[in-house]
């Protein structure tokens, strides 16, 4: 199954707010919730609504998550926080993070387009997995430099995660550390997408 590409606005009417893909709000949570509360779910649509926010949350097609789930079942530790620790580890999340992109689509297209250096080097897979002492800067191109500056300009208080750090004046961010579970911008229950995969398997 290829990665989702149409209106953004469709699926979160459908899954709930999912901050990192759009900077626009569609309506308020607790009318959100009235509209789509009364409606009885079954136990399989409510794993695989868990699954579908995380998979349009990321940006990824189905077999790569599904990657991402074995391998978090093969680490030491929780399946469900490794899982969302691999996720939140990708460099497009981290640059979405550190408020050097505005939403995640945005941070992939930069590193798409070798906009982003990591340890000195470019790298243009959105995908790549960042590890502590990383150090994500622009390129040393004005191109580079103004995209990133009009997404710091767009959210000035936006809070870093304590796992990170952002120099903004030079363009860079520092992974300090592996993302603590608190920091996860998306309220989802990755029990219930691990079920999901066991249950297909």
């Amino acid at each position: 199954m290829s990665r989702y590409r149409g209106p953004y606005f469709k699926k979160i009417r459908r899954l709930g707010a999912l901050p990192g893909l759009t900077k626009k709000s569609l309506i308020d949570e607790s009318d959100f919730r009235k509209q789509v509360g009364s409606v009885k779910k079954s136990q399989y649509r409510i794993r695989l609504e868990e699954k579908q926010k995380l998979r349009f949350y990321y940006g990824l097609t189905e077999r790569q998550l599904l990657k991402y789930v074995r391998i978090a079942g093969k680490a030491k530790g929780p399946t469900g926080q490794v899982l969302l620790q691999l996720l939140e580890m990708r460099l497009d999340n981290i640059l979405f993070r550190l408020g050097m992109a505005p939403t995640i689509p945005g941070a992939r297209q930069l590193v798409n387009h070798r906009h982003i250096l990591v340890n000195g080097r470019i790298v243009d897979i959105p995908s790549y997995r960042c590890k502590p002492r990383d150090i994500i800067t622009a390129k040393d191109e004005q191109k580079s430099k103004a995209l990133i500056q009009n997404s710091l300009n767009s959210s000035p208080h936006k809070e870093v995660p304590s796992h990170l750090t952002l120099d903004p004046v030079q363009y860079k961010g520092l992974v300090n550390q592996i993302i603590d579970s608190n920091w996860v911008g998306l309220k989802i229950n990755e029990l219930l997408v691990v079920e999901y995969y066991s249950r297909q398997t």
